[in-house]
């Protein structure tokens, strides 16, 4: 076991290290040139475009307004909350300059994937419309590229067990724990029925639920992390100074915390933002295949705003309240950190927000990712797989809620790293089909493009 573990964690190195961060990087950059920097100009339009998006408009499964609302709820996660503080505590607050970064250029990764998902999108045996970066590699790059299509599909099935299932049982789990003094099995339980009683209404019901629920908790998380802030707003623009000057300086080691150089900045910063707003792993495009939207770019614009949503807005709040709070010096990490953070803004309430927010946010993220491993399940075995897939989800949740899970989550993070991998190559390959159909949808007449 420990061997095992050993070769995870060196396997976990080499796959989130510096080659696949410059890859992710570099076909964001690729894809903002390539597409004039459309993403940043037409954000305001994109959001009318979700506003609208609350009907259905063509073929599909859900609205494009619920496909956000799903994708998001898969990204809007623990990441937010722990992962933000890990990435501080490790790399300084330099590291959330990196994560803008990373989010600015994800947007047009998070584009494109939706473009394409929509556009090489197919209907299964039971009427289900599917889609992802197995189904743009296997219909646009031709036969000979079928095997990439079917390694990202089985990267995709195990991942979303640990990183979507197991270790978001274990964080709810905890939370519960510390906070009501519930035992781990009880919470495993009852959030394995709460999930049971979505998922097994297929991806309409999962749709319906994140819809609701979705803009509750951002908002929510948002408001009370604004109120935090609100309360320190003279030291905004001295933290904000902070995260852009140690962006490039590094940062020195003050009370409990051991110092970090620009590379750390960047390699958390970085690696963090990825895993918070999923830009080029390929689980979001997932979920936008199901919209009901005639036109890829629309979709595609919708689908972009994720990453601003999840990256530049909530993720910022939560780290100004960190950097703000001076709580980050101290030596915590992850939720205990963010904890901290808030209740020394709003005493005898903040850690109640966290607690809350990861509860709920744990929650959403094990339905969006249930969607997501289903039909890469679905992708490799049919759609003979899916009900066992779905039971197989439900009973892995008090596994994940009681067990001790370092060996599943090195597994997962190597699978999740693994699956950016095809759906990189796919999106460099295909790039030339997004630039084209992008310009073509632009350049027709506002009423042709059904512009709200």
């Amino acid at each position: 076991m420990a061997d095992m573990e050993q070769a995870l964690n060196a396997a976990s190195g080499i796959i989130w290290g510096p080659l696949t961060l410059v890859l992710l990087l570099g076909v964001g950059v690729y894809l903002t040139v390539g597409l004039r920097a459309m993403p940043w100009r037409r954000t305001p339009r994109a959001f009318r475009e979700l506003w609208t998006g609350r009907r259905s408009e063509g073929e599909g499964d859900i609205t494009p307004f619920q496909a956000l609302m799903t994708a998001l709820s898969a990204t809007i996660g623990t990441g937010n909350i722990a992962g933000v503080a890990t990435a501080i505590a490790l790399g300084g607050p330099g590291a959330v300059f990196w994560m803008w970064v990373t989010a600015a250029l994800g947007m047009a990764t998070k584009y494109a994937e939706a473009v394409l998902a929509v556009r090489y999108r197919e209907v299964d045996e039971l009427g289900n419309h599917v889609g992802g970066p197995m189904y743009y590699i296997k219909n646009a790059m031709g036969r000979r590229w079928r095997w990439l299509a079917a390694l990202f599909a089985l990267f995709g099935m195990f991942a979303a067990f640990g990183i979507g299932n197991m270790v978001q049982a274990n964080s709810v789990a905890d939370a519960v724990g510390t906070s009501l003094r519930l035992p781990a099995w009880a919470t495993g339980l009852a959030m394995a029925a709460l999930t049971a009683a979505v998922i097994l209404g297929g991806i309409r019901r999962i749709a319906e639920v994140a819809a609701k629920l979705v803009p509750f908790m951002a908002i929510a998380y948002v408001a009370g992390a604004a109120i935090v802030i609100l309360a320190k707003l003279p030291a905004v623009p001295g933290a904000l100074a902070t995260i852009v000057g140690d962006a490039f300086t590094g940062t020195a080691a003050t009370g409990g915390f051991a110092g970090a150089g620009v590379w750390a900045a960047i390699r958390y910063g970085v690696a963090r933002g990825v895993f918070s707003n999923e830009a080029g792993l390929g689980s979001a495009p997932i979920a936008h295949a199901a919209a009901k939207i005639d036109e890829p770019v629309r979709q595609g614009m919708i689908g972009m705003l994720g990453t601003f949503i999840d990256t530049l807005i909530v993720c910022t709040m939560t780290a100004l309240v960190i950097v703000l709070s001076g709580g980050w010096e101290g030596g915590q990490t992850g939720a205990a950190l963010s904890a901290r953070a808030f209740e020394a803004g709003l005493p005898g309430v903040g850690h109640f927000i966290v607690t809350v927010g990861l509860i709920v946010f744990a929650f959403t993220t094990v339905l969006g990712w249930s969607y997501y491993g289903e039909r890469c399940a679905e992708y490799l075995l049919g759609v003979r797989a899916i009900m066992p897939y779905r039971l197989l989800w439900i009973l892995a949740i008090p596994v994940g809620a009681m067990g001790k899970l370092g060996l599943i989550w090195l597994l997962a993070d190597v699978m999740n790293g693994l699956m950016a991998l095809p759906n990189l190559i796919a999106l460099a390959v295909l790039s030339p089909v997004v630039f084209s159909l992008t310009r073509e949808y632009l350049a027709r007449p506002a009423a042709q493009r059904r512009s709200p």
